[in-house]
């Protein structure tokens, strides 16, 4: 996966952190976990504050 999934990434937080609120969640932690997940394969380098805010906004849409 790669930072512009964000549907696919959202749906893999959600699978792996099912007890957590992704309106609450902070964007250092939401960038770790999304380099933690399997299948994960892009630069770090590559995350910025827009593609954290659309894939929490997916996260979001996803569990609602």
């Amino acid at each position: 996966m790669k930072w512009t999934e964000s549907l696919e990434l959202a749906i893999a937080l959600a699978d792996a952190h099912p007890e957590v609120d992704p309106t609450r969640i902070n964007f250092v932690d939401l960038m770790n976990w999304v380099v933690a997940l399997p299948g994960f394969d892009d630069d770090v380098r590559h995350c910025g504050e827009k593609i954290l805010e659309a894939i929490q906004q997916a996260w979001i849409d996803e569990v609602q």
